[in-house]
């Protein structure tokens, strides 16, 4: 890390948030961008979630400062006012941290947004103990507050196909487009793999992509024909497009000017897409990682072949898929078990010719 980080710029605490996103240009405290730094240095976080991360300790930084939640704040256990922001992160305690949740909760925000600012709160005050800037965790009692299980959302294969459908081939957008589509449903990665691949990482001849998933983990994932087939149909025309020719032109998906796609950009298409297959309007590009896990399990792929395809850490996280895999489960229950049908054990009452055996005495 630098030796010596910029001076904190008081302004950025002058008002408060009004969301989750930080204004830009980003200027920190130093003890929260040496954090920052290790996040995208060491531990290879993506941008987004640097920027995340970033936005929650911001926050919290307004807070301590007691620009925002002065209902809350304590000068007493965050420090003087006349202190440093870094000298504030160090002495804030377990009762701050209540009280910005409390905060947080006066704000209505979700049970799952307050978890994710725990979770930074958590790994920023980790760093910090390892770093011997502060000797006791403050949130080391506190508890993450218990979060709805909510389904994700799946197209029905019938609505896939309908979706996959809708870009054509009239033109070269039209034929990423569709080539984008197939692969995100072909294999399951997510929006920010997809933009983020490159020629090199994709093998048409073996069926194979090499994608680079969150802490840049590598993983190979196969595609089918018909992705392979969209993939080859856009390579081609691409190449004799001069305006594909450019400094970027080592990633699989451009835009017209031949720059790298966005994660933004995916979505805008998608929802025009979504439009014209009067689908729902409210399906992500995620959509279809749910709808390609929940398929694979649907036709009999295990649990742990579709958590390594997804790139999940935890075999936890792939579980929720199963939830959406009931009427799988039911044919199997049904095909599988003896009483599952009432013909399969008959009764003896409704069979007189079953032998009939005397209940034991008692």
């Amino acid at each position: 890390m630098p030796p010596n980080d910029p001076p904190m710029n008081t302004s950025l605490i002058a008002a408060p948030l009004t969301n989750d996103s930080m204004p830009e240009p980003k200027q920190f405290c130093p003890v929260v961008q040496q954090f920052l730094d290790y996040l995208i240095l060491e531990r290879h976080f993506s941008e987004y979630t640097n920027r995340s991360y970033g936005a929650d300790l911001f926050q919290f930084g307004q807070f301590i400062s007691g620009q925002i939640g002065t209902a809350y704040a304590n000068a007493e256990r965050v420090g003087a006012s006349t202190e440093s922001l870094d000298a504030k992160f160090a002495r804030v305690e377990t009762i701050t941290i209540r009280e910005f949740l409390a905060y947080l909760t006066g704000q209505n925000y979700t049970k799952s947004t307050t978890a994710r600012k725990l979770a930074t709160l958590r790994s920023f005050y980790k760093f910090l103990i390892r770093r011997g800037i502060v000797s006791l965790n403050p949130l080391s009692t506190i508890r993450t507050p218990k979060q709805e299980r909510r389904l994700p959302k799946c197209l029905d294969i019938e609505q896939v196909q309908k979706l996959l459908d809708a870009p054509g081939e009239a033109d070269i957008l039209a034929m990423r487009d569709k080539a984008m589509l197939e692969v995100l449903y072909s294999s399951g990665i997510r929006v920010s793999e997809l933009v983020d691949l490159q020629t090199q990482d994709v093998d048409l001849t073996e069926g194979v992509l090499r994608i680079r998933g969150k802490g840049r983990k590598e993983r190979l994932t196969p595609i089918g024909s018909q992705a392979i087939a969209a993939l080859k149909r856009y390579f081609s025309i691409r190449q004799s497009d001069p305006k594909m020719n450019t400094s970027h032109a080592h990633r699989v998906f451009l835009n017209k000017h031949g720059e790298s796609l966005s994660t933004r950009s995916v979505r805008r298409k998608l929802d025009k897409y979504l439009g014209m297959a009067g689908l729902d309007p409210g399906i992500s590009p995620h959509t279809l990682r749910h709808s390609f896990a929940t398929h694979l399990l649907n036709n009999g792929a295990d649990l742990r072949s579709v958590q390594e395809l997804l790139g999940h850490q935890s075999l936890s996280t792939t579980q929720v898929y199963t939830h959406l895999t009931t009427k799988r489960m039911k044919d199997v229950y049904d095909a599988a078990h003896p009483r599952a049908h009432a013909d399969t054990i008959p009764h003896p009452a409704t069979h007189p010719h079953m032998p009939q055996y005397p209940s034991k005495a008692g």
